[in-house]
């Protein structure tokens, strides 16, 4: 009699595995009932994700993107995968991730325990911080030199918070113009209507990059906060969250992080910290 039942238990198990297996919620079911992935990228956020000159998305986050998308696509079993394109900006990106209208936010999105109370974050993928963008003439050196000032700042950025407190902090009389993107926040300094603009230091670095007199500016400043990047998803989605993270883990294991960190960070002379080595290290998890 106990061994019928065993051998009972055990065959309504394995009848049960494959059923269990095939049942998707969330994420993954949304994504193979309409055969579409939609990613959210940032239209100037050099060199992560921003439109190029045929106004196609691209960037660091893009690429290891692709590679999370690919990842989808075997998990889903699907011989294709359309991919749809939305931009957002630091007012928009939280939300449409979070109302399901982005599935997987590809950008340059401070990792914070504030945000993970409405959505949910990839791995790591970038160790940045807070620093100020300036003219060159100018004699601005640490936020302390902006008394009497204006900045530019776009709003909903960690950046935001992190200079405000900077200025109250130290009673500094600080005029905030508030910009909507990196592009109008330049704009601005290059037009003198600021004399600062701040944002992650890496994204200054990518704004002068494709300034029309790249060495007329200069990043300066110590760092005003910390910054983790990583990729916005909806929260409660453990499934959807394992794929993105095991693709990511991959990366990163095999070493092929460095290639695609390579591609864009060496023409911007910024090499890997070890900061962020010793982060991809961590996060490459085993099976």
């Amino acid at each position: 009699m106990l061994k019928r039942l065993v051998l009972a238990v055990a065959a309504a198990a394995l009848a049960a595995s494959p059923a269990l297996a095939q049942e998707l919620s969330g994420t993954l079911k949304k994504i193979k009932d309409s055969g579409t992935i939609v990613i959210g990228h940032r239209e100037a956020s050099v060199p992560f994700s921003y439109l190029d000159q045929n106004q196609k998305p691209t960037g660091y986050s893009l690429d290891l993107c692709a590679k999370i998308i690919e990842g989808v696509k075997k998990e889903l079993k699907l011989d294709k995968l359309e991919v749809k394109y939305i931009p957002v900006n630091p007012q928009t990106r939280i939300p449409l991730v979070a109302n399901n209208t982005v599935d997987l936010e590809c950008g340059s999105t401070t990792y914070n325990l504030t945000r993970s109370k409405q959505v949910d974050y990839s791995h790591i993928t970038y160790i940045t911080g807070t620093k100020l963008l300036v003219k060159k003439k100018s004699a601005i050196r640490e936020v302390e030199d902006l008394n009497g000032k204006a900045i530019a700042l776009a709003q909903g950025t960690t950046n935001e918070r992190a200079v405000k407190a900077a200025i109250e902090e130290k009673k500094l009389n600080v005029k905030v113009l508030n910009v909507k993107d990196h592009n109008e926040g330049f704009l601005a300094l290059e037009t003198d209507r600021v004399d600062a603009y701040s944002t992650d230091d890496i994204l200054l670095y990518g704004l002068i990059s494709k300034a029309k007199t790249p060495g007329d500016y200069i990043v300066t400043g110590r760092f005003l906060s910390y910054d983790p990047y990583g990729f916005m998803m909806r929260r409660d989605d453990s499934a959807f969250r394992l794929v993105v993270n095991t693709v990511l883990s991959d990366v990163f294991r095999s070493g092929e992080i460095a290639k695609i960190y390579d591609k864009w960070f060496v023409p911007m002379n910024v090499p890997m910290s070890e900061t962020l080595a010793t982060a991809f290290q961590v996060q490459a998890l085993p099976y």
